[in-house]
């Protein structure tokens, strides 16, 4: 089956949606199904590319300044050059990840050519409005029309899915009315596992052997990592540990200023960004992973934390707790109560049987998110909505 992916940030960007979109079409192309991917190009030139073996028709795009590393296509002079590649590729059916410009084009230009269009939801206007140089009153207004042109677009989609029952009830909740199929993102067991061996990553980042409690994702606003670094200074100081923050983004040298301030640069420990080699196996040096974002759809830093078999300390927030029972697979706290946070890591650094309890939950847990049973049903999907549309062709 030839299968077009259209998506707002992909490969090598480190969000949860690239990446959901990359393992995607990775593992369809791996299915033996032909696989092309359109996206924000590298540079201001249109063009085909391999990424990581998989063709991509990277679209003209320039940098966000707020983001480093991050690129978008605006809708001038990019609506030829994706019809032309849609038309070109001819695909059977077409995969959005979002509603924003690349992805609406994709869109549309498969309707013009009756291709049936699937559409996966990442978006939460949380994940850009704080970047937004606008008056505090405007940012709901903004956030409300980010909604409605989210539901213009996906109210006109074959099949919509979300990756969480949360996620799926929050799209109905602004006003979409199509039914929402929640699939997880999914993720790769064979590849985060807890036997995997990143012992020689302790000297490389310099963690020693203190107990560390880790996080893994973008250095943003909404991901609330200075309240993870303000609790630590509520624990006592008998009580030996390590932060250890994965990953890079625009709060990074805030966050390490907050920790200097708050007299913690010993531990607190920033990775910078975390090659894909090295990834699996930094997982089980931990004691714990830490997460306290308060726009998570679903995260994948979390469900492979999960896989590797790690406790989890994360927000009473958005799809957050339906990855996280509190009680059985690690604590769930208040984000502003930093009380509830350094409690909930004394707990889990002192008891080593719950630690023990709530790793091997975190492992049963995870079965119903691997990767191979995600791609097979949006394998079905695909033939059913291609099976669909070469009856109406014939008929027509």
């Amino acid at each position: 089956m030839k299968i077009l992916i259209a998506a707002e940030s992909y490969y090598p960007n480190a969000d949860g949606a690239s990446y959901a979109a990359h393992r995607l079409a990775k593992s369809l192309k791996e299915k033996g199904h032909t696989i092309m991917v359109v996206a924000p190009s590298k540079s201001l030139h249109t063009g085909y590319e391999k990424r990581e073996g998989v063709s991509v028709f990277g679209v003209r795009s320039y940098p966000i300044l707020v983001s480093k590393g991050f690129r978008f296509s605006p809708p001038i002079f990019i609506k030829r050059s994706i019809e032309k590649a849609v038309r070109d590729f001819r695909p059977d059916v077409v995969h959005i990840q979002s509603h924003f410009f690349i992805c609406e084009q994709v869109f549309r230009a498969a309707k013009k050519m009756k291709i049936p269009v699937v559409g996966t939801n990442h978006f939460m206007p949380e994940n850009l409005i704080h970047y937004f140089p606008v008056p505090r009153s405007w940012k709901k207004t903004i956030k409300d029309s980010a909604w409605r042109k989210f539901a213009s677009v996906y109210e006109k989609l074959d099949i919509v899915t979300t990756p969480t029952v949360t996620a799926a009830k929050l799209a109905k909740g602004i006003g979409l009315n199509k039914k929402i199929i929640p699939v997880s993102n999914g993720i790769d067991l064979e590849r985060f596992n807890p036997q995997n061996d990143g012992e020689y990553l302790r000297e490389k980042y310099a963690l020693g052997h203190d107990p560390i409690f880790l996080y893994v994702g973008r250095l943003d606003k909404e991901k609330n990592i200075d309240k993870i670094i303000r609790a630590l200074k509520l624990i006592p100081g008998n009580i030996d540990l390590k932060f250890a923050v994965a990953g890079k983004g625009a709060e990074k040298n805030k966050l390490k200023r907050l920790a200097e301030k708050l007299g913690l640069e010993k531990k607190v420990v920033f990775l910078g960004f975390v090659p894909d080699k090295d990834l699996p196996n930094l997982y089980p040096l931990a004691t714990c992973f830490i997460i306290a974002g308060i726009a998570e759809l679903q995260s994948i830093v979390t469900m492979e934390a999960m896989a590797s078999g790690l406790p989890i300390l994360a927000a009473n927030a958005v799809a957050l707790p339906e990855l996280v029972h509190s009680g059985e697979n690690g604590f769930l706290f208040e984000t502003g109560d930093l009380k509830q946070i350094a409690d909930s890591i004394v707990k889990i650094i002192t008891d080593p049987t719950l630690q023990k309890r709530m790793s091997q939950k975190s492992l049963e847990m995870i079965k119903e998110h691997d990767e191979t049973k995600v791609v097979s049903r949006f394998e079905s999907f695909y033939a059913e909505l291609a099976e669909k549309n070469e009856r109406n062709n014939q008929e027509a």
